[in-house]
């Protein structure tokens, strides 16, 4: 059972309070809690995109095969963000680095919780989503495994399901869960998140649970108040979307999901001439591989084909 503090640093990186918990002073090198914090603090940083700040983290010599893991992620991050011809090589090297790890806690001698053996997994999947491999990222996280014991392992399938625009399939995963997993946090977090994208009850489920974590004192959450955010603005209530997102932004959580929110807020209920061009600028400029960046620089581009096969008829000419 984890101790108050480690359950406290779990429940900070569940719900995306990355820069709190990267605040956070270590636990002492003799403490059982020390490489479970270390591990969620470099994943911080790796949500953050900041791999390098990961990777000072984690010790280089460790046998611990999170710890390895948890580097091999961060090393693939570093090169393949952005993607080029250049690094497309050291970003295949960490691929084999954590397909290696895959194949050492299978065998029989490694000596590692089942818990480290998941991380592991859920890692690895994290890292084989990001490229690409998708099926190889469901196989590594389990799917279809009857004695999988990882809810983060679930959540991970639910976010690949739900970004191949299958619903169906995450919330068949997410009730398979329930027969297995107690009802802890990050299962709430996995509900919320498929009533987010299918609109289930109007989100009033998805907008009840980030609103009721939003509320704790102990957590401060750009990600949260992201999330209420988008419930909002997809609910109509733009003038409170806004303000969830502006706080998000004044804390220092302006993250392409956070603005590319805002530039929409705004375009639907600008609080001041042109402020909706102004953030679709500062989207397509910080953030161009953006998914809705890259969504509308398409219908853009199919709008102008269709365009050039329309031929404009001429105006009718009056004679006098």
């Amino acid at each position: 059972m984890d101790s108050s503090e480690l359950y406290h640093v779990k429940q900070q990186f569940i719900l995306g309070a990355y820069k709190p918990l990267i605040s956070l002073a270590l636990p002492p090198e003799s403490s059982p809690d020390y490489v479970p914090t270390l591990v969620y603090q470099a994943r911080a940083h790796l949500a953050l995109n900041d791999p390098s700040a990961a990777l000072s983290l984690l010790p280089t010599d460790s046998e611990d095969v999170t710890i390895k893991a948890t580097s091999s992620l961060a090393h693939y991050i570093a090169a393949a963000t952005p993607p080029s011809d250049e690094n497309s090589e050291a970003a295949e090297a960490a691929l084999e680095e954590l397909r290696d790890l895959i194949v050492e806690i299978e065998g029989d001698d490694l000596e590692a919780s089942e818990r480290d053996k998941w991380l592991v997994r859920v890692l690895a999947g994290t890292a084989f989503a990001r490229s690409g491999e998708v099926e190889e990222a469901l196989e590594t996280l389990g799917l279809n495994e009857d004695n999988r014991a990882s809810v983060e392992a679930v959540a991970l399938i639910v976010q690949i399901f739900l970004s191949i625009n299958r619903p169906d399939l995450a919330r068949r995963e997410y009730e398979k869960c329930k027969k297995w997993a107690e009802d802890d946090l990050l299962l709430q977090l996995i509900e919320s998140t498929i009533n987010l994208v299918t609109g289930k009850e109007g989100y009033s489920d998805c907008n009840s649970f980030y609103t009721e974590q939003l509320a704790n004192p102990s957590l401060s959450s750009t990600k949260l108040l992201t999330a209420r955010g988008v419930t909002r603005l997809l609910r109509g209530e733009v003038s409170e979307a806004k303000s969830d997102l502006e706080e998000a932004i004044s804390q220092g959580g302006a993250d392409g999901e956070t603005v590319a929110a805002y530039a929409v807020a705004a375009t639907l209920r600008p609080s001041k001439k042109g402020e909706g061009d102004e953030w679709w600028s500062k989207l397509t400029q910080e953030f161009p591989n953006h998914p809705l960046v890259n969504d509308v620089s398409e219908k853009a581009g199919l709008f102008d084909e269709a365009a050039a096969k329309f031929n404009v008829p001429s105006l009718p000419t009056v004679t006098v």
